[in-house]
């Protein structure tokens, strides 16, 4: 599955109009026609936006900029689109308004409509527009009509006493409702012609004269793991998805789960040989993977998925996999296989290093003892790496103090932020998996515009926990470019260099 938010486009019409048949089909499959879609495209290109999955459109959101004070409170749906001739846009106008917004039925566990959503909200910042309003249907009031007016019934939704599909929605992604609407749209008898007016507030808005938020700020979740074993793969999968759901819940744009995360499944096959056992293991990969993947895409969030062993020509690797949440997986294999891998495992190192391109600008992975090999970390940085993501498991403090000083090294040395996410607690019943030491923490580059110590945040040690932190990517150009010491560019490459090999 590749799913994929854009602009959307007149070629598109076809998936359009089957999708949105699909979707009203309460409405008596109202649709937009060809040509009304043209003008729109003509007139606010950027405000017509789209979700495709597998090249498919199956979800859509359409916009306008008006002056909204021309208009106030009491408009309909007619008033606000000038009969539907979008005459009423204004490119000068303060306020995005929300003329069409639907997910086809067969697409509506994925959370498409929440990625409207935060592309409707990321355009409204960029064009610094002031808010983004728009008339709601309220589709379940026709179920408490006789009982509660239309005011009591948005009430007891905002309470959770009763669920609306469309505004609870809308709630929950930081709209609140201005105003009731009466005889917004006509046919609408699942709503009984009742609207609500709904705004959400854009924060950064500086006035007409004035840019839109500059800094590109990216929010990493980390998860300090607590190891304990699990009667069953779906109290596993319990415990996974609870941090993810956590994690997206304050809009991270990245999770990570730490190196072996997976290790306590190792429990029923204690009676077995360490090599043997971790090979079995191993058979449980490619599952979990496709797990951690759905939601990724379910919950709108970039997963480092840890690392877990995998088999293939019956060679035992150590991967982390990089669950894009468009639906794409990605691959990486630990390459410095530590002796105690080797020893108790078997396993051998992986072959292939590469940045890999995300939603949030180019970040690298590195396992553990790879940080401690600054040469990955250089042609990462060659290769415009800005985030770096290292997954740990360490037993002893003095292990971790390596991991920390290390992935802290790498920072500084390559101008870029370092994200370490590590497993805590005992593990008795798993052999070689007795007892872990973790400090999670997001490590910055050392100069004025960063912490004086060069440590963004960190968990509290040996506690199970998640840590949410921001970075500003455009920080990291300032100090490339005007940093009191510009540590990539000064090197001395007349006399030496890193390389790939192969």
């Amino acid at each position: 599955m590749n799913i994929e938010t854009r602009k959307l486009t007149l070629e598109d019409y076809n998936d359009l109009k089957e999708s949105m048949e699909q979707a009203y089909d309460t409405l008596g499959g109202q649709i937009w026609s060809k040509q009304t879609i043209a003008k729109l495209l003509k007139l606010f290109p950027e405000g017509q936006l789209c979700i495709a999955v597998d090249n498919k459109v199956v979800a859509c959101s359409l916009s306008i900029i008006v002056d909204y004070d021309e208009y106030g409170d009491k408009h309909t749906y007619q008033m606000i689109t000038g009969r539907y001739t979008f005459s009423t846009h204004d490119p000068n106008g303060d306020t995005l308004y929300g003329i069409e917004i639907f997910v086809s039925p067969e697409y509506r566990g994925l959370r498409l409509g929440r990625r409207l959503y935060e592309a409707r909200k990321e355009l409204c910042e960029s064009l610094n527009l002031k808010s983004i309003i728009a008339g709601g249907r309220i589709p379940g009031y026709h179920e408490h009509a006789e009982t509660l007016s239309p005011r009591q019934y948005i009430d007891k939704v905002k309470a959770k006493e009763l669920y609306d599909p469309t505004l609870t929605f809308q709630l929950s992604n930081d709209f609140h409702v201005r105003k009731v609407l009466k005889n917004y749209l006509p046919g609408d008898h699942e709503s009984k012609e009742f609207a609500t007016l709904i705004e959400w507030n854009n924060i950064y808005y500086q006035g007409v004269d004035a840019s839109a938020r500059s800094a590109k700020t990216i929010r990493i979740g980390l998860v300090q793991w607590q190891m304990r074993l699990f009667p069953t793969m779906e109290s596993f999968y319990e415990q996974v998805e609870f941090f993810v759901d956590a994690v997206s819940g304050y809009k991270s744009d990245f999770i990570m789960f730490p190196e072996f995360f997976n290790t306590p499944l190792l429990q029923p096959y204690n009676d077995l040989p360490e090599m043997e056992a971790m090979r079995k293991l191993a058979e449980l990969t490619e599952e979990i993977v496709v797990k951690i993947q759905e939601y990724a895409v379910s919950y709108n969030v970039n997963i480092i998925s840890g690392s877990m062993p995998i088999l293939e020509d019956n060679k035992l690797y150590n991967a982390t996999y990089l669950c894009h949440r468009n639906g794409k997986t990605e691959e990486y294999r630990k390459i410095h296989i530590t002796p105690n891998e080797q020893k108790y495992y078997g396993m051998v190192g992986g072959d292939k290093i590469q940045v890999f391109d995300t939603d949030c600008g180019k970040v690298g992975i590195l396992i553990c003892y790879d940080v401690e090999f600054p040469e990955l970390s250089r042609i990462y940085a060659d290769q415009g790496m800005q985030i770096l993501f290292v997954p740990f498991l360490t037993d002893t403090q003095n292990g971790y103090t390596r991991v920390r000083r290390c992935a802290q090294a790498r920072a500084i040395e390559n101008e870029c932020y370092v994200a370490i996410a590590g497993c805590v607690g005992n593990l008795p019943k798993v052999n070689n998996m007795d007892i872990q030491f973790a400090q999670s923490a997001v490590f910055t580059p050392s100069d004025f515009a960063f912490p004086t110590n060069a440590v963004k945040a960190e968990a509290t040690p040996n506690t199970e926990m998640m840590l949410v932190v921001d970075v500003d990517l455009h920080l990291l150009d300032e100090i490339h470019h005007f940093g009191t010491v510009r540590i990539l560019k000064d090197r001395r490459n007349d006399l030496y260099e890193v390389k790939l090999l192969k």
